[in-house]
């Protein structure tokens, strides 16, 4: 038998030409966003203050099952793409598994993560309408990143909120963002009402994405010609991030392999939600029934502990309400949690897949999560970031499993990016000061207190 190559990469002829909308062959639809000032379900021109309109289309549209990718996002993407499809061998090797190990692996490029697969489209939308300038936030940094590396080669000014915590534990983020021609603020701020209202409350305020969405958001609206782009949870994100699943089933089609379990990690879906889509698409329309892991931190574990209910997707309430399960959009993360994922709810089509039962979740505490990290670096040559290190800690979790039963199954899981940036988190595994926090159900009661009340909704 021909052995697997350790890397597959598709040839550019070969790159897709068109996003998945994973929406379309879903049973039964997410529900309807909520418009917080009608209380009523929102329409597409609802979304226009924040979004630009093709990226609002995009948000709303359930039926339409593939949107061409645009010519100059294509150019784009074979920069980087098409990303490589990996046989751990090592890994495998040392865990003594039967199982065979693929990972699709997402870090061949400046911003280091998957999350340039969206910011290239929505910085090109933004550009195509006639925007002048952008807002984000970012949590451990890869967005931002990802984003002013886009808005860059669109000439388009960009400023991105950075979760206060993860701006000062990562200065080298910063130091990138910037050269991209980005401005970066720390969240909590001074510079809007949202975040000064935090700051009155809380000096002492360490942020959460759901604060830097909020001041982002503000800022987008107060200003003229500008538009707020999110790089996770949206319905958008996910179909953009389709082209990582698209590739990845190719690539496997062409080495005639079929996953039994695919894995991704989980903050508010954007990578698990791509890399899933042509997977979860067989599994809705019955071709095939592999199974579905999202991997969460024990830390911010909005699937395994969260509510399947109406919350703000930010914290300063200015954003229409979503289904999804959630942690509460006033839930804080700890500050000593290492990577990102810290996002209160999850993507409302993963939520509505995950409530439905075609995927399972699970959570893990981050001392685990960096064990995996260091193994995999070690075995494959690759420093993991922390986020896509939960994913590899479900994949060794599985294959192990395969060990004790003698199952000869197929685990794909997606390596969403490298950890250079995360040396201070890193340090602190190898020097053992690293700690494990897990809120306790009061922890989360206080969030789950403050969802908000819906007349005929949710009361």
């Amino acid at each position: 038998m021909k052995k697997v190559p350790h890397r597959l990469y598709l040839t550019e002829d070969q790159l897709p030409k068109q996003w998945y909308n994973l929406r379309a062959d879903m049973k039964e639809q997410p529900d309807p966003l909520i418009n917080s000032a009608t209380g009523k379900p929102a329409v597409e021109s609802d979304l226009y203050p924040v979004f630009c309109k093709e990226l609002a289309h995009q948000e709303m549209d359930s039926e339409t099952r593939y949107f061409d990718i645009p010519e100059e996002v294509q150019e784009m993407y074979k920069i980087y793409r098409p990303s490589p499809l990996v046989r751990a061998y090592n890994l495998e090797k040392a865990l003594g598994t039967p199982a065979k190990i693929y990972y699709k692996f997402e870090g061949n490029n400046t911003s280091g993560s998957h999350k340039l697969n969206s910011a290239i489209a929505q910085a090109y939308y933004a550009k195509k309408q006639g925007l002048t300038s952008l807002t984000t936030e970012t949590g451990a940094g890869q967005w931002g990143t990802a984003l002013a590396e886009a808005c860059a080669y669109f000439h388009l000014p960009l400023t991105v909120f950075m979760v206060k915590c993860s701006y000062e534990q990562k200065p080298f983020r910063q130091a990138i963002i910037r050269t991209f021609g980005a401005d970066i603020i720390p969240s909590p701020s001074n510079t809007t009402e949202a975040g000064r209202k935090i700051l009155a409350a809380d000096p002492d305020n360490t942020g959460s994405l759901g604060t830097a969405i909020s001041e982002a958001v503000e800022k987008a609206v107060s200003s003229d010609g500008c538009r707020y782009v999110l790089g996770s949870v949206l319905n958008q994100v996910l179909l953009h991030q389709s082209i990582i699943g698209l590739e990845t089933k190719t690539a496997m089609e062409m080495l005639d392999e079929y996953p039994d379990i695919v894995i991704g990690c989980a903050g508010g879906g954007s990578n698990l939600g791509g890399l899933i889509a042509p997977f979860m698409q067989d599994k809705l329309t019955g071709k095939a029934d592999p199974r579905i892991i999202a991997v969460e931190p024990a830390s911010c574990p909005s699937l395994t502990r969260g509510k399947y209910a109406y919350d703000f997707c930010d914290t300063g309430k200015i954003t229409p309400m979503a289904k999804m399960y959630t942690l509460g959009c006033e839930f804080k993360p700890s500050p000593n949690h290492a990577g990102g994922l810290r996002y209160h709810g999850m993507s409302p089509i993963l939520s509505k897949l995950y409530h439905d039962g075609y995927m399972e979740a699970v959570s893990v505490e981050q001392t685990k999560v960096f064990e995996a990290a260091t193994m995999f670096s070690k075995l494959e040559t690759i420093l993991p970031a922390p986020e896509s290190a939960h994913a590899i800690r479900g994949a060794i979790d599985e294959a192990l499993k395969c060990k004790e039963t003698g199952e000869e199954k197929t685990i794909l899981f997606g390596l969403t990016g490298t950890g250079y940036f995360d040396m201070t988190a890193y340090t602190a595994y190898m020097n053992g000061t690293m700690t494990d926090y897990i809120p306790s159900d009061e922890d989360l009661q206080y969030g789950f207190d403050k969802l908000p009340k819906i007349p005929g909704v949710q009361e």
